[in-house]
Parts: C-alpha cells; sequence; structure tokens
C-alpha cells in the first residue's frame, strides 16, 4: 500500500521560506516521478515542482523557479520541497504526488500522470 505523508506547512510571514517533507512508503521514491502540487481556495490544483528521477532533472513552475528546490534524500525515501521569498499568493495547500510508472517530461506537470497522493500540508504566508 502506498503512502504519501507532507509535512513541514504551517503559517509563514511574507519573505519567508519552508521546507516541506514527503515521507514515501510502498514507493520507492527513487524510482519514477515525484511532484509537489498546490491549491488555493476556488482554485485548481497546480503543479509546483517535480523530479525525474531516471534524468535526475528537477522541473518547477515559471513562477517559482528562481526560489524553489526540490529534493530527494533516498535514504530516507523522502521528497523535500524548499521555497523562499514567500508571499501570500503561494498561500495554498500542498499535495505531494507520486507515479505508479514512468512519466515523460511533456506530462510531468499534469496531475494525471500521478497515480498517489498524500493528504496534503496547509502552507499560510502571512502579508
Amino acid at each position: 500500500q502506498v503512502q504519501l505523508v507532507e509535512s513541514g506547512g504551517g503559517l509563514v510571514q511574507a519573505g519567508g521560506s519552508l521546507r516541506l517533507s514527503c515521507a514515501a512508503s510502498g514507493v520507492t521514491v527513487g524510482n519514477d516521478a515525484m511532484a509537489w502540487f498546490r491549491q488555493a481556495p476556488g482554485k485548481e490544483r497546480e503543479f509546483v515542482a517535480a523530479k525525474d528521477y531516471t534524468t535526475r532533472a528537477s522541473y518547477c513552475a515559471a513562477s517559482v523557479q528562481d526560489r524553489t528546490i526540490v529534493s530527494r534524500d533516498n535514504a530516507k525515501n523522502t521528497l523535500y520541497l524548499q521555497m523562499g521569498a514567500l508571499n501570500p499568493e503561494d498561500t495554498a495547500v500542498y499535495y505531494c504526488a507520486a507515479a505508479a510508472s514512468k512519466v515523460q517530461v511533456r506530462n510531468i506537470y499534469y496531475t494525471q500522470s500521478y497515480d498517489y497522493w498524500g493528504q496534503g500540508t496547509q502552507v499560510t504566508v502571512s502579508s
């Protein structure tokens, strides 16, 4: 049984930073693509960042790419998201996602490419 458990969310002041963790069980972090998405109230879930384990490449949304790092710890089977220069527009529930099979790079940005999802962790950025 695959489980993804996010942690690290909370209340952050504008200009601050966050580090989210996604602990995976039942799926090996190093096998296929894993990603972070976020969903703000009244909005669709949107791509934030992803890690492709075949190429070791990282992908970030244009809105966050200059201030975001996505990384993994294979020994801990954990995916991380570090984001700085936070602003109120970053307020959302952040979700970790994992694919059950290979995801082509052109599809790495879409929720439909991922089979497993965590419960989400709330990040609130105050102005």
